[in-house]
């Protein structure tokens, strides 16, 4: 084969439209209308022709174009309008400026192994990806110094079609990287800066890639160069593809290779966030770092590092969760550990329940647990069952005290607002919603909006959520060779006034997806009531490897094409950002049908609030806290019930969401007075986004995340790196002494006068007497730990009072509290031993808690 010489080719613009290029290369215009208004203005068809890609389109565009629009005085003012909303943007004074503008040298690295950002850029799967996305977006409007890092996949995600039966097939198109909003990141002699990882002493060398999300930079890794070996060059191939070696591949690259990357442009975080487990090895990066650079011990590196990381979990079940065999790790981690005189068994201890079981899997949870401080989930409810799922990380603490807390996911509202809606707000909630994210006052200006103009607005876009589905319905009938007849059906499907409810997600199991198929003729008489019908948009992929899911696909196409309900039930092919933004702009009711409490969190019910779309939901993720808040912002299928018969749950939940449907949506929708509104269910949208509107969206979210956990972690980073890692090694030393000691403390005796009752507002006092060992009482705290008791005498949802000492003789010291009677019934009470170091980031991390025997 010839030697080819590369080059790259890049569209020339006229002078006056050099600001073009600008513009394409900041993913702000992925929210911004007047940008891609601009674009498409440009060239409509190439601008649906390459897949809303402005970077592509300048390359692809007609020079005679180009030279028109240059003289074109319309599009000049266009142009300078947009261009100058840009420049304001990135200029104008942010939150984090305004609050926290002595923070100076706080740098935040979020790591992700996805991200969806806009639909161009096809480097995610799902709703953890445009999680991912939307952080960076709103850290960008808040003005929060965060970098994102993830890797540049060379086929992404699959693309979906059907084949004739309804199975799902994939295809895995190559990205064209120098045709996307992204830039290769040179050196000074214009030279591509690279990086490396060893693969058992195999340097793998990988190229970075900047895409610039308005103020934020995401770093994307690229291993797919000619200098690595082919097997190499792949390892970036697909997200979520391979095996496992190629999957611990990637999240080597992913955690260590980001660390190295930052490192090569000259970036230093002092905070990293891992957004689920896949980029957890950055901490063991982090800490051989420390140890080479600064010759530190390990447990002085791993102290220093963990205070100042934070880990987000996403999953709610442990199979959810990446874990490598022990052969797997060694191969890979072996010898790089070893010359850091860190034994296996403390190695394989950091990603490991029982360090001592060598055959236990390395779990990337608990890595990431043990290299971070600060723990959360994504919603109040999966916080509750991730403290459940990760108890054994802490035995012997109750469930509710684990320090797994919760951020309860949001959406970047800007990115998924229909430009109809975000009229209506300018008009009657003024600027504010959209230029300050932190003031929440604007939405209750929604009850301002006209009934009218409202119900015209969202009639507007359900009638282009039809015309678009039929478009697309029409091209899936084409491209799998079905007859003319059957495609000339596509532009009879749906009606433009019939209520309309989407159903759009992952296509896994414990979604059921099918669940509204539980009772056919039940669903038909509705979908086929002349007077008052609905009808369904699906829309969502199956992993390539989940035949159950590519089931339930297949059987509502399969019920689709039923004579009777055909031209009412309809299954978009390749769900994408795009067909989301449809949908989530144009459905009356968002439906979502989760086995809980199996849904995380769930966002794409908070893309349908913020259009007026109700949702229709089991209580799980999310929707819990939603309904909490106002029960008129929709409909809760059941009551929050878990069940152990899984088959008797979809019976009872299936005839809960035909009884809404029958009972109370079908009739608040078609309900009409005489000026033909259904002014009970324009209330009913009001409500949803006066109440929801400014909680459940990423501004918020993100704040919650700088608040509480960005900034402590940055604090505990200025205090334990400076002076030559002094109180590093202090709290390091310290720790070990705890540990070694620990087994020394004894609570000798217990005293409180219990012989009587007690009334409410009572006060009980305790003493407890306390043998320390070799430890100091500053050590520790000594805490009365009480509550009410459930029928088997254990304290439900306890509390815990720390005690003061009084005094000691031969190395026994006494403590004294009180507690507080404030409600009547059986109480009990314990007394329970901490570590206390005024410098831990909780009083939990270091697993060791003594109770009374």
């Amino acid at each position: 084969m010839p030697i080819i010489t590369n080059y790259t080719v890049v569209p020339h613009l006229p002078d006056n439209l050099i600001r073009l290029k600008e513009l394409a290369f900041n993913l702000y215009w992925s929210w911004v209308g007047e940008i891609i208004q601009l674009f498409r203005r440009m060239d409509p068809n190439l601008w649906e022709i390459t897949n809303h890609n402005p970077v592509k389109m300048l390359g692809m565009i007609d020079q005679s174009k180009l030279d028109y629009l240059a003289h074109n005085s319309s599009f000049l003012n266009h142009l300078d309008r947009a261009y100058s909303r840009y420049q304001n943007y990135m200029n104008e004074e942010t939150w984090f400026q305004k609050n926290y503008s002595e923070l100076k040298d706080l740098t935040i690295a979020y790591f992700s192994a996805e991200f969806g950002i806009t639909e161009c850029l096809p480097i995610y799967s799902g709703g953890l990806g445009i999680l991912a996305g939307d952080h960076l977006k709103s850290a960008s409007d808040l003005g929060i110094p965060l970098v994102g890092v993830g890797l540049l996949y060379q086929q992404g995600y699959f693309r979906q079609y059907l084949n004739f039966d309804g199975w799902q097939q994939e295809l895995y198109p190559e990205n064209d990287f120098y045709n996307l909003p992204i830039q290769l990141i040179k050196d000074k002699k214009n030279k591509p800066i690279l990086c490396s990882v060893n693969f058992q002493n195999t340097p793998v060398y990988f190229q970075i890639w900047k895409a610039q999300v308005g103020r934020v930079a995401l770093y994307l890794l690229d291993t797919n160069i000619p200098i690595n070996e082919k097997k190499y060059q792949d390892i970036c191939d697909q997200l979520y593809g391979g095996d496992r070696e190629t999957r611990i591949q990637q999240e080597i690259i992913l955690g260590i290779g980001g660390i190295r990357a930052l490192k090569a442009i000259g970036i230093n975080p002092t905070v990293c966030h891992m957004n689920e487990g896949h980029s957890a090895f950055l901490g063991l990066e982090r800490i051989r770092d420390l140890i080479l650079e600064h010759q530190l011990d390990p447990e002085v590196a791993l102290t220093a590092t963990s205070q100042c990381s934070v880990f987000t979990t996403h999953t709610p079940v442990e199979a959810g969760i990446d874990q490598f065999h022990p052969d797997l790790v060694n191969k890979y981690f072996r010898e790089a550990f070893s010359k850091l005189n860190i034994s296996d068994q403390k190695f394989f201890g950091l990603g490991r329940q029982n360090q001592f079981d060598n055959n236990e899997p390395f779990n990337m949870a608990f890595l990431a647990l043990t290299l971070s401080s600060y723990y959360n989930g994504v919603s109040r409810l999966h916080g509750e069952v991730s403290r459940k799922m990760w108890q054994k990380r802490w035995p012997g603490l109750p469930v509710n005290e684990i320090p797994i807390k919760h951020i309860t996911n949001g959406i970047h509202a800007r990115s998924w607002i229909s430009n109809d809606m975000k009229g209506l707000y300018f008009r009657y909630l003024g600027p504010s919603w959209r230029e300050d994210p932190s003031d929440h006052t604007a939405w209750e200006n929604v009850e301002q909006i006209p009934a009218e103009e409202l119900w015209s607005t969202h009639e507007r876009r359900r009638e282009r959520l039809v015309a678009f589905a039929r478009r697309k319905y029409k091209e899936q009938l084409i491209r799998r060779g079905a007859p003319s007849h059957e495609i000339d059906t596509a532009e009879e499907i749906l009606h433009p006034d019939t209520l309309t409810i989407g159903f759009a997600r992952r296509f896994a199991t414990y979604k059921r997806g099918t669940l509204i198929l539980k009772n056919r003729e039940r669903l038909k008489k509705l979908l086929t009531n002349k007077e008052r019908p609905i009808q369904f948009i699906f829309a969502g992929k199956a992993h390539p490897k989940d035949d159950a899911g590519k089931e339930l696909i297949k059987e509502i196409v399969h019920f689709s094409r039923d004579p009777e309900v055909k031209r009412r039930i309809i299954f978009l092919e390749d769900y994408d950002q795009m067909i989301a933004r449809y949908l989530v702009q144009g459905v009356d009711v968002w439906m979502n049908t989760p086995r809980r409490p199996m849904e995380a969190s769930g966002t794409s019910g908070m893309k349908a609030i913020v259009n007026g779309v109700l949702n229709l939901s089991i209580l799980d993720g999310w929707w819990v806290e939603a309904f909490e808040i106002d029960p008129n912002v929709g409909w809760s299928i059941g009551k929050g019930e878990e069940y152990t018969d899984l088959a008797y749950q979809d019976e009872v939940e299936a005839n809960a969401l035909y009884d809404l449907l029958e009972k109370e949506i079908i009739p608040l929708f078609y309900d009409r007075g005489p000026d033909d509104l259904p002014r009970g269910w324009i209330n009913k949208m009001k409500t949803s986004m006066r109440r929801l509107c400014p909680v459940f969206n990423t501004n918020r979210m993100v704040q919650e995340y700088t608040e509480k956990c960005y900034i402590p972690a940055f604090r505990n980073y200025q205090k334990l790196f400076n002076n030559n890692f002094e109180l590093a090694k202090k709290l390091a030393e310290w720790k070990n002494h705890i540990t070694q000691h620990w087994g020394e403390l004894q609570i000798i005796k217990v005293d409180a006068d219990t012989s009587k009752d007690l009334t409410v507002n009572d006060e009980l006092k305790v003493n407890s007497w306390v043998k320390l060992g070799s430890l100091k009482p500053e050590d520790v705290n000594v805490e009365i730990y009480y509550g009410a008791l459930d029928h088997d005498g254990n304290i439900v949802n306890g509390n815990s009072k720390i005690m003061h000492t009084i005094g000691h003789s031969d190395g026994v010291y006494q403590y004294t509290g009180s507690i507080s009677c404030s409600t009547s019934g059986l109480h009990g009470f314990t007394i329970r031993i901490l570590p206390f170091h005024k410098d831990l980031a909780n009083p939990y991390e270091m697993h060791l808690i003594y109770w009374q025997q």
